[in-house]
C-alpha cells in the first residue's frame, strides 16, 4: 500500500468497457515527493479530491478494491487519510 497526495486528474473519453463510469486521478508517491516524479495514475471509487492525502493499492489488490476485479487497474485510491503523523 503506498501513502501519496492527488496532485491531478485524468480526463479519457475512450477506454476499455470495465473502466466505464470511473474517475481516474494522479497520485504522487509520499516516499518520492522530494525532485524524484514516479506519479501514477489511479481509479478512485472513494471521492477523492485534489490535494487530499490518500492511501493506493496496487496489483491485484487494486482491483479486488476498487470493485471491478475483470478491469485493467494496476493501481486503486481505497481510502483517504483523515490524520497522521510524520509525513510532512
Amino acid at each position: 500500500m503506498i501513502v501519496g497526495k492527488v496532485v491531478g486528474s485524468v480526463v479519457a473519453t475512450r477506454k476499455n468497457e470495465n473502466l466505464i463510469g470511473n474517475k481516474f486521478m494522479i497520485v504522487e508517491p509520499y516516499e518520492n515527493m522530494r525532485g524524484v516524479n514516479n506519479r501514477i495514475v489511479a481509479i478512485d471509487n472513494v471521492g477523492a479530491g485534489i490535494g487530499e492525502i490518500v492511501l493506493v493499492a496496487e496489483g491485484s489488490a487494486a482491483r479486488i478494491g476498487c470493485g471491478v476485479p475483470n478491469a485493467p487497474v494496476d493501481a486503486a485510491i481505497v481510502g483517504i487519510v483523515d490524520d497522521s503523523i510524520g509525513l510532512e
